[in-house]
């Protein structure tokens, strides 16, 4: 959790807001990518990026 709460002070202290979503989005990936690392929806979602 020091990673994000450094990112955050990072960007709050720098006024670069607009860092945000893009965190987001890659933490949302990463996490759907992991979760459907096993599964038959696994290849699907490979061919997409």
């Amino acid at each position: 959790m020091s990673f994000v709460r450094e990112l955050w002070e990072f960007m709050r202290e720098r006024k670069k807001f607009w860092l945000l979503p893009i965190v987001i989005v890659m933490f949302l990936v990463g996490g759907l990518m992991i979760a459907v690392k096993g599964t038959a929806v696994a290849p699907f979602i490979y061919t997409l990026f």
